[in-house]
């Protein structure tokens, strides 16, 4: 248990939280809607820091990003909580749970989260996924501040829900975000994840504005977010204002927790890939085996093929060392090492 930087103190011995939009309001030992930070006597705790609930080699592909040194391996961690309530959540065991109701964690220090890091020597770096990261917010700016030292980089999985400043100071030791873009309407984010959407927004555009690398995923869920015109919105506006190069993430629904919903079908997957290619440059399937198309990283000038994907192998077969095509020259990968292959 560390105390958190982020609340505020009133006469009334009530805290209120300000890493997040929520802006949680708390009696002494209530918790916020993260399940993870308490008010003990005026002051506002994070019971989470050091206790991890998932700690795995993974691809960094699985992330998903794809275009952020591919090929690679990184170490992928997380603890307990959300500060969202998302009723299709798929890690909802450990994202909808806290330490009074769960205690299937390790304590790991920093120290001990590098020492796994660096026990393997093709090992990039270390993601912060599994449950939501910003609510792990000391413990994951504390690891990430002492990977700097070893030359590692650092990623995070995140619903992007956390107010400006927080975040701004956790920038400089991050190098890149896959941001869940659930919809483009506040009513979905109202009615489903009990959370807004212009939080959301604005930290994509603070992210880009760092000049950090940025990957975005859309779950697409049947009748909820699927409307091609809203889609078109969004699509629209990621290309406006984060980029038309920023890497998509069309990911197939199936149902789970509290949503009961029939999955995603591939006629609208594929209606809605095609809108998101007039808008953006990189749009990929996730979650779906049954199309081969969708899939490679393709260069935009000649249309080779540089990168292949089957489920999370990756083959670089068309990237010089720069990240440039090797067939025409275009630049396509900011962040590559030549050599890199998974399984």
């Amino acid at each position: 248990m560390i105390q958190s930087q982020y609340f505020e103190t009133h006469s009334t011995g009530e805290v209120t939280c300000t890493l997040c939009p929520h802006l949680c309001k708390l009696k002494d030992q209530k918790r916020g809607n993260c399940g993870v930070r308490i008010n003990r006597n005026g002051l506002l705790y994070s019971e989470n820091y050091g206790r991890v609930t998932a700690i795995h080699f993974d691809p960094i592909e699985k992330k998903p990003l794809y275009h952020f040194y591919p090929g690679s391996q990184i170490l992928s961690i997380g603890t307990l909580g959300c500060n969202l309530s998302c009723q299709f959540c798929q890690n909802f065991e450990i994202s909808q749970a806290n330490f009074e109701s769960h205690d299937f964690s390790s304590i790991y220090s920093p120290e001990e989260v590098l020492k796994v890091a660096r026990s393997r020597s093709e090992n990039i770096g270390i993601s912060f996924t599994y449950n939501e990261p910003t609510i792990w917010y000391e413990f994951v700016k504390d690891v990430s501040q002492q990977s700097r030292e070893y030359d590692m980089v650092t990623t995070m999985v995140t619903n992007g829900f956390i107010n400006s400043k927080p975040l701004a100071s956790l920038l400089p030791y991050l190098d890149a975000f896959n941001v869940d873009l659930k919809a483009f309407t506040d009513d979905f984010y109202r009615k489903y994840t009990s959370s807004l959407l212009s939080p959301v927004k604005d930290s994509i555009l603070q992210i880009k504005d760092a000049g950090k690398h940025i990957e975005i995923t859309n779950l697409v869920i049947p009748d909820l977010n699927d409307d091609p015109k809203t889609f078109r919105e969004m699509v629209s506006w990621i290309s406006r204002e984060v980029g038309e190069n920023t890497v998509l993430h069309l990911s197939r629904y199936f149902p789970v927790y509290k949503m009961s919903i029939p999955r995603t079908s591939m006629e609208t997957l594929q209606l809605l890939y095609t809108i998101a290619r007039e808008y953006l440059t990189h749009v990929f399937y996730g979650n779906v085996s049954e199309l081969k198309n969708g899939r490679d990283t393709i260069c935009p000038a000649c249309n080779a093929v540089a990168i292949t994907r089957e489920g999370y192998y990756t083959r670089i077969s068309g990237l010089n060392q720069d990240g440039k095509c090797s067939n025409c020259g275009k630049k396509i990968i900011q962040h590559y090492r030549i050599g890199n292959t998974n399984v």
